[in-house]
């Protein structure tokens, strides 16, 4: 998913039509407002008309007809009618902002639901090529967008077009040739409407491209703000930082530009327009009589006004135009996000009440990119209670087996099954609750050490948490903390200690009660003394349960049942410690060499 925003064509129905599926829920606010819309451009040139009746003192006796006999009367009811009309019209316009933005934020709830549902359920794979704070621009400023399409975009403009042409064929009705006179700066009005349209659509543009950088930017050096200070790389990535936020400063300095140039060259034209009116009015009064000319005056001052009908949506329907495009470019780049089709299928709909955890691989063969494998033939049985430990290398693959027991990614050829069932005919939900993982990299979100440990399931209790951490040895350590277990451990754990954020995820292993155990490197980030306590626990945990065990520790591993060894995306022994040992082979010579090197450590 590129962030570059390119050009697209307004009305690109298919997009709006997507867009407005969004509606359906909403019908009666949509109706109300398109009704509305109409109703404000059929009244606009209701008053225009009413001061020319005013001004006239009745054309062609239309005023007896309206009120009683007499001038004052005439002039009291039509200003009554005029002051009625404008309540009227407020109210309507108030209804009609209301019902467009309210419209527009629905939509935007529920196409940012949608979104969000969407991005928890692909696959790894998209996050391994996507920057996060690309989808993070995605979900949050996109589709803040797309709301303009309902409060300043395609409903407003279809409101400000009918008013337009309601205007001017009230002009046209009362007066043609006058009408033409007051259009011919038009021409200009519509050359300048256009270059402006354009120059802001450009900066726009560059304006979107620019925060989608910097949200990429701020979210990931942020999150790896430890490495930046560590390296003294300060200063290199703020000089990257600020070119791109320079980027988005002139972006948006053009766009200012073009309205500071637009607006006051509307401004001329409107009086253009106006001082043609009156020069040709003025020649044409002259000369007539006393009636005559009072029909002149009326027909001024209704255009006059009308011409500022006219002016006002013309000044802002550029601008519309531009934030239309904006939420039309959104609505595509969110709905390149919805049309991804690499989602986790949870076309399975097995979910029997007990997994006895014997799990399967067989001639399996994966890759992160195409034909570019990762994992070549792989082939193993675990029986239901038995622990396996996976050791090589990094990169060997260690790491991608048990990616794809969670069917976190798909494999290219061969089967995975559970309990001899392909683990694609389980419900995903279920077969994911059945596995934990307890990786080397612990994520804590922002919250409790409660919140984190039962990932805000309500199911588990608290005294099932305490029982967790007292089983683990961490009971005590949580109960020092501030507020104990309702201690806020901060974006990633960031006020907790590798080994402390380990010991949580045991806790969180435990609770979840799991019929598989994935330990990914659990001790590698650890002291002695709390690896020790770990290796405890993780022998309580592994009872009755299939474990797979991925370390670099070796001595860890001396107990599992069956250890395989990878090299290179490949099997290249399989046996217990012993016969590995007596086999002499790869794994013999990977323990010797660690052996040596925690000798010389010690």
């Amino acid at each position: 998913m590129s962030q570059q925003v390119q050009g697209k064509n307004v009305f690109d129905f298919s997009l709006l039509r997507r867009v407005f599926q969004f509606t359906a829920p909403y019908k009666s606010k949509f109706y109300a407002s398109v009704f509305l819309a109409l109703f404000l451009a059929i009244i606009s040139p209701v008053r225009p008309w009413l001061i020319q009746i005013t001004i006239t003192g009745g054309l062609n006796n239309n005023a007896e007809f309206l009120f009683l006999h007499g001038a004052a009367q005439v002039i009291i009811g039509i200003t009554v009618i005029q002051l009625s009309l404008l309540v009227i019209e407020s109210i309507c316009r108030f209804v009609f902002t209301f019902f467009t933005a309210s419209l527009g934020q629905n939509v935007v709830k529920d196409l940012r639901v949608s979104t969000y549902k969407k991005i928890v359920n692909l696959n790894l794979s998209q996050f391994d090529k996507t920057p996060i704070g690309t989808l993070t621009t995605r979900t949050i400023n996109d589709i803040e967008s797309i709301n303009d399409i309902f409060s300043d975009g395609l409903i407003p403009i279809i409101a400000d077009l009918l008013s337009i042409i309601a205007v001017l064929v009230y002009m046209f009705f009362v007066d043609w040739k006058i009408t033409l006179i007051c259009l011919a700066p038009f021409p200009v009005l519509i050359i300048a409407t256009y270059y402006f349209k354009e120059s802001v659509n450009k900066s726009f543009i560059r304006v979107r491209n620019a925060v989608a950088a910097l949200n990429a930017f701020v979210q990931e050096h942020i999150t790896g703000m430890s490495i930046v200070q560590t390296f003294a790389a300060e200063d290199r990535e703020f000089k990257k930082f600020n070119t791109i936020n320079k980027e988005h400063r002139n972006a948006n300095v053009k766009a200012i530009f073009a309205y500071s140039v637009f607006f006051p060259a509307v401004e001329l034209i409107l009086a253009l327009s106006t001082g043609l009116l009156v020069w040709w009015a003025a020649k044409d009064a002259a000369g007539l009589s006393g009636t005559e000319a009072g029909k002149i005056s009326g027909i001024i001052t209704s255009f006059i006004l009308c011409l500022n009908l006219l002016f006002r949506p013309l000044r802002m329907l550029a601008d519309k135009f531009n934030v239309l495009q904006m939420g039309m470019i959104a609505s595509e780049r969110v709905f390149k996000v919805l049309d991804i089709n690499d989602s986790a299928s949870n076309n399975g709909n097995l979910s029997p009440a007990n997994v006895k955890g014997a799990v399967s691989f067989e001639n399996v063969w994966f890759a992160y990119n195409e034909e570019k494998y990762v994992l070549k033939n792989i082939s193993f049985d675990i029986k239901a209670g038995e622990t396996m430990a996976i050791v090589g290398h990094t990169g060997s693959g260690k790491t991608s087996i048990i990616s794809l027991l969670n069917r976190l990614y798909h494999i290219q050829k061969g089967y995975i099954k559970i309990d001899g069932t392909a683990i694609e005919s389980y419900e995903l939900l279920y077969l994911r609750s059945k596995i934990a993982v307890v990786l080397q990299d612990v994520f804590l979100f922002s919250g409790s050490v409660y919140e984190n440990v039962t990932l805000r399931n309500n199911d588990i209790k608290k005294e099932q948490v305490i029982d967790a951490a007292k089983m683990i040895g961490i009971h005590d350590f949580i109960m020092q903390l501030p507020g104990g277990y309702d201690y806020n451990v901060m974006e990633r754990g960031a006020t907790l200690s590798l080994g402390q954020r380990q010991l949580l995820s045991f806790v969180r292993a435990i609770l979840y009660n799991p019929s598989i155990l994935i330990l990914d490197e659990a001790t590698s980030s650890v002291d002695t003394e709390t690896e020790h306590l770990i290796q405890q626990a993780i022998e309580r945990l592994i009872a009755g349960r299939t474990s797979i065990v991925i370390a670099h520790r070796l001595s860890t591993i001396r107990k599992a049942n069956k250890i395989l060894v990878l090299d290179k995306g490949e099997i290249k022994e399989t046996g217990s410690h012993e016969e590995l040992m007596a086999a002499g082979g790869y794994y013999s010579q990977l323990y010797k060499m660690q052996f040596e090197k925690e000798v010389l450590a010690g």
